[in-house]
């Protein structure tokens, strides 16, 4: 039995208090004492929210976005923008260097036949 198949069998969780109690042993107290950490997190955040709009928008409308709708995702845009920004300042990076970074990737990649499939390096 290689490594992975016996892993595998003896990790069968049964309880949720058993997932707990064993997922802890991988557990580590990451201090997170860093400008960058909270930008970092208020942009996840954003972003999901602007992923729940969108989401609401093709469940609920089936897909027709409304002028309130447009509204309410440019203002989350905003807060994703304004995090983004945060973001970069704290790496001494501006944002235009980002997006003209982002550009070169891409471009690359549509000339090389890579602009779709998976991986950063592609």
């Amino acid at each position: 039995m290689d490594g992975a198949s016996y892993r595998e069998a003896n990790m069968k969780i049964e309880l949720f208090a058993d997932y707990q109690r064993e997922s802890r042993r991988t557990w580590n107290l990451i201090h997170t004492d860093h400008p960058i950490v909270y930008p970092t997190l208020g942009l996840v955040n954003e972003a999901g929210e602007v992923a729940g709009k969108v989401k609401k928008i093709f469940r609920d409308k089936q897909g027709v976005i409304s002028e309130e709708d447009r509204e309410a995702l440019k203002q989350e845009l905003g807060d994703v923008l304004w995090y983004l920004a945060q973001i970069a300042t704290e790496l001494g990076v501006g944002l235009d260097e980002v997006a003209s970074a982002n550009l070169a990737k891409l471009f690359d990649r549509l000339e090389r036949g890579k602009i779709r499939g998976e991986g950063d390096t592609r």
